[in-house]
């Protein structure tokens, strides 16, 4: 039995290091299997796709208004490289009341994921889903593969039915190359078939593309076919006959991962587990003199770590097995807007060791008198580079990350003003380490929505909100709340300052008012009026009305590269803005 095993856990330490890309392809399909009650619209609602973009691939279908029930429809979307580990993408669906993770799996997305996989992006428990949230729902795919054939570069996400007559017009030998270990008369699971383009031909491989079918995706969505069935018993296995040494395995686990910025740098695995005596070593004892932060998770200390420059965070909690499962993932999260995590120490106490920012914080460039001012062209990108940051870890990243204390204090400023997202993963983490999981609330007061101060609820529109909190500043160079009345310390949130401003028929002049004073003269006003337009989206009351970080990201990117063809008085009909204020 103890052999078996081992051949399985080797099985799937193979299918995992089969499984990372490095980068996706622009268009895959889903063969989504049309239920009863579901038109063009729900689905083209459902993958974010126009109903113009789907039919292309739908030649069988001969009138948009009405598709035949048990039939299917193929939906075109990108395919990405999520985590730098598999290959899929990640949707953002809108809850019913009654829904269950196993019903938006089975039914709303008609078995292109699964159950398991739903629950594993979102933060929700299974019995705790909230109605009319928004949740992530990650749809694996395939590139194509070389090793198999050249001659296939766009593959359908097909998702097997039980006594479904298989007919492809394709070798079924190729088949099985596609999809090593499926059983097709199983009924269940996903295979990946190689697909006709919008012209009716089958596109050749992009050699460039991401190289093979993502091994990933047996281990992570086809649990039902053979391959998944095997690597079930090994986490059985795991999970039950060698839990008692869980924790070893996760502190001497390694997977080889390179890391050089500018030719050189710390060179280190996916999951590196530093020392106390290396730490403290390289922070003379973790002296007062290294101490260059303090932040709500602990205290942070410059040191030269293995010749390179590093952060280390001093965390005020002790390490559980969560945790450091949990570091296993954020160890390797990568973005140019994030702050990345090197690695760790667990003796004594835990350290977080991060690469180190050489600029400060957004907060200490805004309001630091010891500080230049920010330059407004600066301060938009900085924006653009945040959004990109945090529309990465809420869109991009498995399991899917919702900060839940952005501010301006966790922007970093690098040596050439551009910013990074830190402490991205913290929260989830002392959330894994506290024991009042499900009651604590974290956050800076200032940049908490409504609807998370008062009754804790949790979705990426709580980051939506803060980062309208962190544009305002960028405007203003004010703090989250400002004092209105020094003498009985009155004070007043920066959302209500700027949206009395905001309400006026034309509030150009007053927004002219609440321009950091540093600026003088030397703004674009008609940008600061679409900057503060864009942060009262984000700060709506109502989370639903709130945009996506993705919309945000593209409404920053029209802003920064042109102002000229966007007033206020037209901004609602640039089309960007038009997605973003309407929340999609």
């Amino acid at each position: 039995m103890i052999r078996l095993f081992h051949a399985l856990l080797f099985l799937s330490l193979k299918l995992k290091a089969e499984a990372n890309c490095k980068t996706g392809c622009d268009l895959a399909l889903a063969s989504y299997n049309v239920w009863a009650g579901v038109n063009l619209t729900y689905i083209s609602n459902l993958f974010s796709k126009s109903i113009t973009e789907i039919l292309p691939y739908n030649p069988h279908v001969p009138n948009q208004d009405s598709i035949l029930t048990d039939t299917r429809i193929n939906v075109p979307f990108s395919c990405d490289c999520l985590n730098g580990d598999f290959l899929g993408h990640t949707f953002t669906y809108n809850t019913q009341p009654g829904d269950t993770y196993n019903k938006i799996a089975t039914i709303a997305f008609a078995n292109l994921t699964t159950e398991d996989w739903v629950h594993r992006v979102n933060i929700y428990d299974p019995t705790r889903i909230p109605d009319h949230a928004s949740i992530n729902v990650t749809v694996n795919c395939s590139c194509g593969d070389k090793r198999v054939s050249k001659n296939y570069g766009l593959f359908t996400t097909y998702p097997l039915r039980p006594g479904e007559n298989l007919s492809f017009g394709l070798p079924a030998d190729l088949l099985q190359r596609y999809n090593p270990g499926m059983n097709f008369s199983a009924g269940t699971g996903i295979i990946y078939v190689p697909a006709k383009d919008s012209t009716g031909n089958y596109p050749p491989l992009k050699i460039s593309a991401a190289a093979g079918i993502s091994s990933r995706v047996i281990a992570g969505i086809s649990i039902a076919g053979v391959a998944g069935a095997l690597l079930f018993a090994s986490f059985i296995y795991f999970r039950f006959y060698k839990k008692n040494k869980v924790h070893k395995s996760l502190l001497s686990e390694t997977t080889e991962h390179h890391y050089s910025q500018h030719g050189r740098g710390i060179t280190v695995d996916k999951s590196v587990e530093f020392s106390y005596e290396e730490l403290a070593k390289a922070t003379h004892d973790f002296s007062m003199a290294n101490k260059i932060g303090q932040g709500g998770f602990g205290s942070v200390y410059y040191a030269e770590l293995r010749g390179e420059k590093a952060a280390i965070k001093k965390m005020d909690m002790q390490a559980s097995k969560e945790f450091l499962a949990e570091l296993k993932v954020l160890t390797h999260v990568h973005h140019l807007n994030l702050v990345r995590l090197i690695g760790y120490c667990v003796e004594s106490s835990l350290f977080l060791v991060y690469e180190f920012i050489e600029n400060g914080n957004l907060s200490q460039h805004l309001r630091g008198s010891e500080r230049d001012p920010l330059p407004w062209v600066t301060r938009v990108q900085i924006a653009l580079d945040s959004a990109r940051g945090l529309e990465y870890i809420h869109e991009h990243t498995v399991p899917v990350y919702i900060h839940r204390d952005v501010k301006s204090a966790n922007i970093l400023i690098d040596k050439n003003f551009r910013g990074k997202v830190a402490d991205f993963g913290l929260t989830k983490l002392t959330e894994y380490g506290s024991a009042s999981v499900h009651t604590r609330l974290v956050g800076t007061f200032g940049y908490m929505p409504p609807e998370y101060a008062q009754y804790g609820d949790v979705s990426p529109k709580i980051d939506v909100y803060a980062f309208g909190v962190v544009l305002y500043e960028l405007i203003s160079a004010k703090e989250a709340v400002v004092k209105t009345n020094e003498i009985v310390t009155e004070s007043k949130g920066l959302v209500a300052l700027f949206e009395d401003v905001l309400i006026e028929p034309d509030p150009k002049e007053d927004i002219r008012e609440l321009v950091d004073p540093r600026l003088g003269d030397s703004y674009p006003l008609d940008s600061v009026c679409k900057m503060a337009q864009l942060a009262k989206a984000c700060t709506q009351e109502n989370p639903q009305l709130r945009p996506s970080m993705r919309s945000i990201v593209v409404a920053l990117m029209t802003l920064s590269s042109s102002t000229e063809d966007w007033d206020v008085g037209s901004l609602y009909e640039n089309q960007a803005l038009v997605n973003l204020m309407s929340g999609r």
